[in-house]
């Protein structure tokens, strides 16, 4: 018989806020991609690990849990959005304004 995990409630509600903020296609990809550039996993194995997490086969500890949160409350913008491109009467040099 497998052991009964211990309840946190502040932990399944943890879970449960990530699941549905996860749930953005490819939001996954993108936290397990910025997670690998610090080096210590590549992205498919922070993938596996957010996975394990989520489907509560695994408890994050308090640092990664914080590192989650952090990385996910901070924009994701795509690199090439940050600088706009200019507008139509930029490019011809007559800016209506």
């Amino acid at each position: 018989m497998a052991p009964e995990r211990e309840t946190k409630p502040y932990l399944e509600a943890w879970v449960k806020r990530m699941r549905r903020e996860l749930s953005v296609s490819g939001r996954l990809s993108e936290l397990a991609f910025i997670m690998s550039q610090e080096g210590c996993m590549d992205q498919h194995g922070w993938r596996l690990k957010i996975q394990r997490i989520l489907d509560r086969e695994e408890d994050p500890g308090f640092d990664l849990l914080t590192r989650i949160d952090s990385v996910l409350a901070s924009p994701m913008e795509n690199a090439l959005e940050t600088a706009p491109e200019p507008g139509l009467f930029m490019m011809l040099g007559n800016d209506p304004l």
